[in-house]
């Protein structure tokens, strides 16, 4: 503030004569979990690096933001279903003239000039051209470092930054600093990346994703046992039934007719739409589970499921960098593409790319409309990320979500575990050797709709009761250490930790009875029949649990739009409802075993293993139907 006070002085005598007082900066956030594994500290970072500086700053209105949905959202409300415009969303958040001046102020402070700062169109960022490291140093009274991994990929940060004490209530958080990629792609991608290019949601993973048991399945499954092999068949039945991929994920247009030809032979032939995002296109020079499984599991079962309904595939990100959620929300909509102060490079894919072989054209920006549904099989754990990230985030969800937007995450499928089945030591990280509970990201957020994974048991019929899913994988589940319990679910998880208290302490999981608590609903995650790469195999995962749900929503949405109506939007406050009950078929047995213990137990009502249950879409449709 010190050039503004000067200013004001200016036109008096006595402005000579006024002290210039010395800022006392603050630490603002610290990073969450240190880099871990193959991750190695090489060296500082060159004083004239350009970094991509940009501020997020304090939003107006946020405390407003849980009610403002339910106002839409709450079945009960007078003004359900009435989405507000992107335009509408921006104005009500915008920071305020006060916060935009004072960091203005704050930066002309340290040296950067006003034609060098500009307010992101969402007006929620300060964007800083040209920043070196050196000035951003000082700015924040940080260091930056180079972390290097052993696939010759490097990632830059620090450990701490600090902000102005008068500047923290202005500011939520500041790019690039304490947030760190922990995921990388394979060390054959690595190679083409030269070290600069981001990991993609599309990089093959051993945590997300669906997994395989290896087991190719002979001959065509039928609905007697759908305790061994799921097909559509079994979903309709079970469910009372009547894309978002990220290159290099990719179908393979033989899997599909091969799916098609054994469970819906209408089909054979049909192919989606594809709308290239920032040079995404369906690569078929890779094939094999990793590269085609999520995308064929994805696409076989959204087109048998909402048949003859036509199919838009949004393959998001070139062969070299690929891309992250955030780019493909930069297509959405044009007040998307800086929503987050512009791609992050250490996140996202940075269009035209940079490195050889890339897409030269400009980013994919404002080429779509905001959809009705999206469905997400991706995800990291909650304790490597700040509160301040986290939070941001969070709230971009509840604005999405107030614009008409379902947004699904798969829950995760290690149990209470994390990523790979890591857990949380004494200091809050994750650790092969923790043995507290470790809750995911983005799916605690209260503003997503959690889908966790059930299982026909075995030995069981489809007209028997499902269990949790404790084949292969185990549904995610558990209770934030972030997020507080909104008010939608505060009955249903109020009345668990009360009737059925989990036998943990403290020291396993946050249970203070003030948490979110996720999923928020299940569906089946085992034994899916998927045509992979010219044969059938079977996967598990939330990550078919949740797109089936997504499929399942777009039924319910184009009933609605056919009546005249508008999309559900975010839905966590009808499936938690009295009036929603009886939508759901509710899962008793089964848990989600983690950090050396049984985890959580599904029992009456909601848990966080299966969350309020599994959807029976004839009971839902007229519930939805009757809505405004």
């Amino acid at each position: 503030m010190r050039s503004l006070l000067s200013a004001l002085l200016l036109g008096t005598v006595f402005a000579l004569a006024a002290p210039t007082m010395p800022t006392t900066h603050v630490v603002h956030e610290r990073r969450a979990a240190e880099p871990s594994g193959d991750w190695v500290l090489t060296r500082r970072l060159e004083s004239d690096h350009i970094l991509p500086l940009r501020i997020g700053l304090a939003q107006r209105n946020l405390h407003e933001l849980e009610d403002m949905l339910m106002a839409v959202a709450h079945p009960e409300s007078p003004t359900y279903g009435q989405h507000w415009t992107p335009a509408q969303v921006v104005d009500h958040f915008a920071p305020s003239n006060e916060t935009v001046a004072a960091v203005k102020a704050w930066l002309e402070e340290f040296g950067f000039a006003s034609e060098r700062v500009r307010l992101s169109p969402s007006k929620g960022w300060m964007e800083v051209k040209d920043a070196t490291t050196a000035e951003v140093e000082d700015l924040l009274k940080t260091e930056y470092h180079v972390y290097s991994h052993s696939s010759g990929m490097e990632q830059i940060g620090c450990h701490s930054y600090s902000v102005p004490e008068h500047i923290r209530e202005h500011v939520e958080l500041v790019t690039p600093t304490v947030h760190f990629a922990h995921r990388v792609p394979q060390k054959r991608t690595a190679k083409k990346m030269k070290k600069r290019s981001p990991p993609s949601l599309g990089a093959p993973s051993n945590h997300t994703g669906p997994k395989t048991n290896g087991q190719k399945v002979t001959i065509t499954p039928v609905l007697e046992n759908c305790d061994e092999n799921i097909t559509p068949a079994c979903l309709r039945a079970l469910y009372s039934f009547l894309a978002v991929e990220f290159t290099p994920q990719a179908f393979l247009s033989g899997d599909l007719d091969l799916f098609f030809g054994n469970f819906s032979p209408s089909q054979v032939g049909t192919r989606p739409k594809l709308i290239s995002i920032d040079g995404g296109v369906a690569q078929t020079t890779n094939q094999s589970f990793d590269f085609n499984g999520e995308s064929d599991l994805d696409l076989e079962y959204a087109f048998a499921l909402t048949n003859p309904q036509p199919l838009t595939l949004l393959q998001t990100g070139d062969l070299v960098e690929g891309a992250s959620f955030n780019n493909w929300l930069d297509a959405v909509d044009k007040s998307f593409c800086t929503f987050e102060g512009g791609d992050d490079p250490t996140q996202d894919g940075i269009y035209p790319d940079p490195l050889r072989g890339g897409f030269k054209g400009a980013e994919s920006c404002g080429i779509l409309t905001p959809p009705n549904v999206v469905s997400v099989s991706y995800g990291q754990d909650e304790a490597s990320v700040t509160a301040a990230y986290a939070n941001r985030q969070c709230n971009e969800y509840g604005k999405l979500g107030m614009l008409g937007t379902t947004v699904l995450y798969s829950s995760g499928d290690d149990g209470v575990a994390g990523n790979g089945g890591a857990c949380l030591n004494a200091q809050g990280r994750a650790t092969s050797s923790g043995t507290r509970f470790n809750p995911g990201f983005p799916v605690t957020c209260p503003f997503v709709t959690a889908v966790g994974a059930t299982q026909v048991n075995p030995g069981s019929t489809v007209n028997d009761p499902e269990g949790a899913c404790e084949q292969v994988i185990f549904s995610g589940g558990g209770f934030s250490n972030i997020f507080p319990m909104p008010s939608f679910q505060a009955t249903a998880v109020t009345n668990f930790l009360k009737n059925t208290p989990p036998p943990f302490t403290s020291k396993q999981f946050n249970n203070t009875g003030n948490a979110r608590g996720f999923p928020d609903l299940s569906a089946n995650g085992a034994n899916y029949v998927i045509g992979i790469d010219g044969e059938f195999e079977l996967v598990f995962g939330t990550s078919a649990s949740s797109p089936v749900t997504g499929s399942l929503i777009t039924l319910i949405n184009d009933a609605r739009i056919a009546a005249g109506k508008g999309p559900v939007g975010f839905i966590n406050p009808t499936i938690y409802s009295e009036a929603f009950a009886s939508g759901f078929n509710d899962i008793t047995t089964g848990g989600n075993q983690g950090c050396g213990t049984p985890g959580f137990t599904s029992t009456k009502g909601w848990d966080p293993v299966t969350g309020v249950g599994t959807p029976n879409l004839t009971k839902l449709m007229p519930l939805f139907l009757a809505l405004p």
